[in-house]
C-alpha cells in the first residue's frame, strides 16, 4: 500500500514539474500609436482618441481643482466648461484594466469671442508637446498688441512687391476678447481704395527651428489675401529672396475651391534665382471662414513640414546647400492684403469688411 502511494505521488510530482517547465505567461499587449483630437465650440471641448489594440478609452476633464471622468468604448468624449481659462485633459487607452498609455492635452476656453465676430468653434491644439518646450507665445489678451509687434504701413514699393491694392494701417488692428483682428475695409486713404494691416515681429522676437502653432479664422472673397508667414532675419543686408521665406499660411479667396483652399510655401534664392516650393490643402466641406483652423509648420534642420489640424500636407527637405536660408532665424508677418497679382482684384461680389481672427501664435522648441 505505501509503495503504490510512493508511486503516484512521483507521478504527479513529475506531472506538475512538466507543466511549470512548459507554461508560457501570456504577452503583455499594450496600446500603441495613441493620437488625441481636440476640437472646441465656445464652453465645449471634444475629444477623439483612437489607439492600436485599445479596447476602451477613460477621459479625465480637468476643471477648477475638481475633474470629471468619462468612459468610452468608442473613443470620443466630451465636457462643457462654465468659465474661461486653461485646462486639461488626461486619454487613457486600454486593452484590459492592468495594460493602458496615457496622455495628458492642454487646452484653452475662451467664452468672451462673441462680442469680437469671430467663430465660436473650430479645432485647437495641445499646449505642450513631447520633447517641446514652449519659448514663446501671444495669447492675445488685453486691449492691444503686445511690445512683441510693431506695424508696417503704407502700399510699400509696387504695392509690396505685388501690385497689392490696399493701404496699410494700424487703425485696421483690434485686439479683444482673446483675439487678434486684422480687417481689410473698403476706404480711401494714401491713393489707395482698400485699407487693412500687416503687423510683424522683425527686430524683437525671431526662432530658428521648432514647432509653431497658430490658430485662426480666415476672411473670405474674390481678392481677399490674408498670409500668416515668417522671413529671415537677414532681410535688410541680403534682401529677397536671398533671406528665405516661410509662408505657413496663404490664402486667395473667392468663389469654387479659393475660399477652403490655403496653401504652404517655402521660397528661397537658387543660385540668384527665385526658388519656391509649395502646396495646398482643402477643406472637404466648408471655407475657413466658418470657423478655426491651427496652421502649424514643424521645422529642424532636416526640413519643413506644414500641418493643418495637425494633418501633414506638405514637407520639404532644406539639407541642400542651395536651402541654407533655413538654417537662420525667421520672424513673423500677419497681414490681410487686398489685390494683387496673384489673388487679383475684388469684385462685385467680394463684401467688405473681411476679417482675419488670430486666437493664438506659439512657437515650441
Amino acid at each position: 500500500m505505501k509503495k503504490r502511494m510512493s508511486i503516484v505521488l512521483f507521478t504527479l510530482f513529475a506531472f506538475a514539474s512538466c507543466q511549470k517547465d512548459n507554461y508560457q505567461p501570456k504577452p503583455i499587449v499594450l496600446p500603441s500609436n495613441l493620437l488625441v483630437t481636440l476640437e472646441i465650440n465656445t464652453a465645449t471641448v471634444n475629444v477623439v482618441a483612437t489607439a492600436d489594440s485599445a479596447n476602451f478609452f477613460i477621459f479625465t476633464f480637468y476643471e477648477n481643482g475638481d475633474s470629471t471622468m468619462v468612459e468610452s468604448l468608442t473613443g470620443i468624449a466630451s465636457h462643457t466648461y462654465s468659465t474661461s481659462g486653461e485646462y486639461s485633459v488626461k486619454t487613457v487607452a486600454y486593452t484590459s484594466a492592468e495594460h493602458f498609455i496615457t496622455e495628458v492635452d492642454a487646452f484653452e476656453i475662451n467664452l468672451n469671442l462673441g462680442g469680437t465676430g469671430a467663430p465660436a468653434g473650430g479645432a485647437t491644439s495641445p499646449m505642450s508637446y513631447n520633447g517641446y518646450t514652449l519659448v514663446w507665445n501671444d495669447e492675445f489678451n488685453g486691449n492691444a498688441l503686445s511690445a512683441d509687434w510693431v506695424h508696417e504701413t503704407g502700399n510699400g514699393n509696387w504695392g509690396w512687391g505685388n501690385n497689392e491694392l490696399q493701404y496699410y494701417t494700424s487703425q485696421n488692428t483690434t485686439v479683444s476678447g482673446g483675439v487678434l483682428q486684422i480687417t481689410a475695409k473698403q476706404e480711401a486713404m494714401g491713393g489707395q481704395n482698400y485699407t487693412s494691416s500687416r503687423i510683424k515681429t522683425q527686430g524683437l522676437k525671431s526662432w530658428k527651428y521648432g514647432r509653431i502653432d497658430i490658430r485662426a479664422a480666415l476672411p473670405k472673397g474674390q481678392g481677399i489675401w490674408p498670409a500668416l508667414w515668417m522671413l529671415g532675419d537677414n532681410i535688410s543686408s541680403v534682401g529677397w529672396p536671398s533671406c528665405g521665406e516661410i509662408d505657413i499660411m496663404e490664402m486667395i479667396g473667392g468663389p469654387g475651391n479659393n475660399d477652403r483652399t490655403v496653401h504652404g510655401t517655402a521660397h528661397w534664392s537658387d543660385n540668384g534665382s527665385h526658388a519656391q516650393f509649395g502646396d495646398s490643402y482643402t477643406l472637404n466641406s466648408g471655407i475657413f471662414a466658418d470657423e478655426f483652423h491651427v496652421f502649424s509648420i514643424v521645422w529642424n534642420a532636416n526640413g519643413i513640414t506644414w500641418l493643418v489640424d495637425n494633418q501633414v500636407y506638405n514637407t520639404i527637405n532644406t539639407t541642400p546647400a542651395q536651402l541654407s536660408e533655413f538654417q537662420e532665424k525667421f520672424f513673423f508677418i500677419f497681414n490681410v492684403a487686398v489685390g494683387g497679382n496673384w489673388p487679383g482684384s475684388p469684385d462685385a461680389s467680394t463684401q467688405f469688411p473681411q476679417t482675419m481672427y488670430v486666437d493664438y501664435v506659439r512657437v515650441f522648441q
